[in-house]
């Protein structure tokens, strides 16, 4: 795949119609596109009669049956893309393009992007079985007996998890002895430069003072990449959310960006194009708002999207702001005003009390966490008197950001309001790498497991940490300090966050190929998208969404369904992915072998 991708167009197009000459052939005869829709949608109709036909002569019989099951599936999407519904829906019509291409139409190649061609190249290629990653009936092993057989079985599984081992070497741990001593390093750096002592780095008060806001702080403590120094620039002086804690920082390796610490600086430092697209929103009035969450708010400070939970935000801030935040569009500055008023938290209170459908709430905002620790056994106490709710979750990036700030007090508040067969009281977190594991933070996480409470962590699947096997190391690793993983989520179709956005087919590609290789209890997650106003989307499921259009440019557009199709008439949502090709392509230009990742054509 790796030869395709640095392919020019016109050779793509060339190899295209190799992989479908009898699909050009009556696009080429067509008299007009109209025409080619229905002798080609007759052609795809033979081709299912073909593959369904146990006695069919033609070279699908001699297919393996996992060859057979893609044939299948692309055949439906190319049915799906030349529907003229899904034409009007996203005032696109793939078909004429096609048409042109094989008519040769003047300029046609200007109209499109390698991009698009490359889809086009997989499903033609997948609707002949030429999907390439399976062996023909009579290319595959000897099936054998007993106990010779348990041990090919088991070989083949070595193989699988030796696979899987080589790949976890590639990235970085935080729990890596080497990487441990070089953090307290930089820790002792960061003391020196704010005048403290050992003893301050644990108080967590001493980390909310030193919260660092400016470029010239951190140029001092770490070496920026130039990259890095415009985005920061631009987004201090554009008013543009940054905040990171000196916990974090210490993350950082001290000489520039590596392999160590690329995902962890690319959450908070925000890129020259993030900053770009902020300001293009704001001048076009755009709203940040992806999830549509003001239309999803039935009192202030109150989200709810499913019938038994509901989200209470009393805080819009974090210590430390990350650059693809879902609430981008209301998280503010620390220093700005940031607090729900406690009168219109007790009216938010009052309604879910009034709700007696509403068993459990999820405590968020911002992050919850940094209030102080009179308003959290406050508003702990308050939710806890409501008598219908069985669970309040805590969301909250504080064990990977501020460690320090799960103290005796917190915890004894938590243990107050968490009770055995009554109430629980559940911390939902966020690690986003296993970069971001260090001893500290997994310190705060067994506190909280040692009281009995459950922690959660809640990924977003995105370009720093979308490498294969990259996000299996993290559940991994995870797991083993006692955090369950629970969401690996799409990164949101945010246009200021494309430079952390991976198509879906990757994170499909991951779930079904990698995380299946890791035990049971290991792969807890679900990975899901996140539909605005309705909620979340298992990728899993093809009854959820499914692929009508392939744009110009290379994107898939998809159209989701709601979790509740089966219950009631609801809308759908369209929704723009970003290119499987430029992905591709962005991998291969950071040294990635993206061979290992031909099959991602082939989610849908």
């Amino acid at each position: 795949m790796k030869r395709l991708i640095n392919l020019g167009k016109e050779e793509l197009v060339q190899r295209l119609w190799r992989a479908a000459p009898r699909i050009e052939s009556m696009l080429r005869n067509s008299k007009h596109a109209e025409e080619a829709r229905y002798v080609v949608f007759d052609h795809l109709d033979r081709l299912r009669r073909d593959l369904y036909n146990m006695k069919s002569d033609t070279y699908y019989a001699d297919l393996n049956v996992v060859e057979k099951r893609n044939v299948r599936e692309c055949i439906r999407v190319i049915s799906n893309i030349f529907r003229t519904e899904n034409e009007h829906l996203t005032d696109t019509s793939a078909l004429a393009l096609l048409y042109g291409l094989a008519r040769n139409e003047e300029g046609i190649l200007d109209k499109v992007s390698e991009g698009f061609v490359m889809e086009f190249l997989a499903l033609f290629l997948g609707i002949r079985g030429k999907y390439g990653r399976h062996s023909r009936r009579d290319e595959l092993l000897v099936v054998k007996e007993g106990h010779d057989a348990a041990v090919e079985r088991s070989e083949q599984l070595d193989a699988y998890a030796s696979m899987m081992n080589r790949y976890f070497r590639r990235y970085a741990s935080g729990m890596d002895e080497k990487i441990i001593e070089q953090r307290k390093m930089l820790r002792k750096d960061i003391l020196a430069f704010f005048g403290s002592t050992e003893k301050d780095w644990y108080d967590h008060r001493w980390h909310m003072k030193h919260i660092i806001r400016d470029r010239k702080t951190l140029s001092a403590l770490v070496r920026l990449e130039k990259d890095e120094v415009r985005g920061l620039e631009m987004a201090l002086k554009n008013d543009i959310p940054f905040e990171i804690t000196p916990h974090y920082l210490s993350l950082f390796n001290r000489e520039g960006r590596s392999g160590t610490d690329r995902a962890v600086r690319a959450q908070v430092i925000p890129s020259v194009r993030y900053c770009e697209n902020v300001l293009k929103n704001r001048r076009n009035g755009i709203d940040m708002d992806f999830m549509a969450e003001k239309a999803t708010s039935p009192i202030e400070g109150v989200t709810r999207r499913y019938p038994q939970i509901v989200i209470v935000k009393p805080y819009r801030s974090c210590p430390q702001i990350c650059v693809y935040c879902q609430r981008n569009w209301e998280v503010k500055d620390m220093d700005e005003e940031v607090m729900l008023s406690k009168k219109k938290v007790g009216q938010a209170l009052q309604w879910i009390r009034d709700d007696r459908n509403i068993s459990e709430v999820l405590v968020t905002g911002g992050d919850p966490l940094t209030l102080n620790n009179r308003y959290i056994e406050w508003i702990l106490g308050e939710i806890a008197e409501i008598e219908h709710v069985d669970r309040i979750r805590i969301g909250t990036r504080i064990p990977v950001t501020l460690p320090f700030r799960i103290n005796d007090e917190l915890l004894g508040i938590f243990q107050r309001y968490h009770s055995w067969g009554k109430r629980e009281i559940a911390v939902v977190t966020h690690f986003e790498h296993p970069a971001e594991m260090n001893p500290d933070s997994l310190e705060a996480i067994r506190r909280i497991r040692k009281m009995g409470m459950n922690v959660y962590n809640q990924a977003v699947f995105t370009y720093y940490n979308s490498r294969k096997f990259e996000c299996c190391l993290l559940r991994r690793v995870l797991k083993v300090h006692g955090v369950d993983p629970y969401y690996t989520f799409n990164t949101m179709g945010k246009d200021e966050t494309l430079d952390f956005r991976v198509p879906i087919a990757r994170i499909e590609q991951e779930r079904r190929e990698e995380c299946r290789l890791l035990p049971g209890l290991v792969r807890t997650d679900e990975s899901v998208f996140n539909v605005p106003r309705l909620g979340k989307s298992h990728l899993r499921s093809w009854q959820d969404h499914e692929v009508i259009m392939i744009l110009p440019d290379g994107r898939r557009v998809y159209r989701f369904y709601s979790w509740e199709t089966k219950l009631t008439s609801v809308h759908d949502y369209l929704y723009t992915d970003v290119s499987i090709y430029d992905y591709l392509k962005r991998l291969c230009r950071d040294g990635e072998n993206i061979n290992d990742y031909l099959s991602i054509w082939y989610y849908f």
